[in-house]
């Protein structure tokens, strides 16, 4: 089964398995990561599932909606690695991805 890499807002890295089909978003939420609020369920309607990605999955990841990136430009901590958790299905082509959650607007 694929690995995500997720890193917590205190710096700690976790290997967490995941499902093909789940959203980035839904596969850190499942496995106990509670920092990453995902308020709208992965509507893509706000953005407390914020995360940096790591710059090598860039081109495996699909492109940046308009949706998405209004939501990021309303986050003081948008980088130009950041992405809504909810707008990354996880697939097999993405295993080893480390994302970072963002710090809370």
């Amino acid at each position: 089964m694929p690995k995500l890499i997720v890193v917590n807002r205190e710096g700690e890295e976790s290997a967490i398995e995941v499902e093909s089909g789940l959203t980035v978003m839904e596969a850190v939420r499942d496995n106990g990561f509670d920092e990453l609020l995902a308020l709208c369920g992965g509507c893509c309607s706000c953005a407390t599932c914020h995360i940096y990605v790591d710059p090598a999955f860039a081109d495996k990841l699909p492109k940046l909606s308009e949706d998405e990136d209004d939501l990021l430009e309303s986050s003081d901590h948008r980088n130009e690695t950041s992405r809504l958790s909810c707008q990354i299905p996880f697939e097999d082509a993405l295993d080893g991805l480390k994302i970072t959650i963002a710090a809370e607007d």
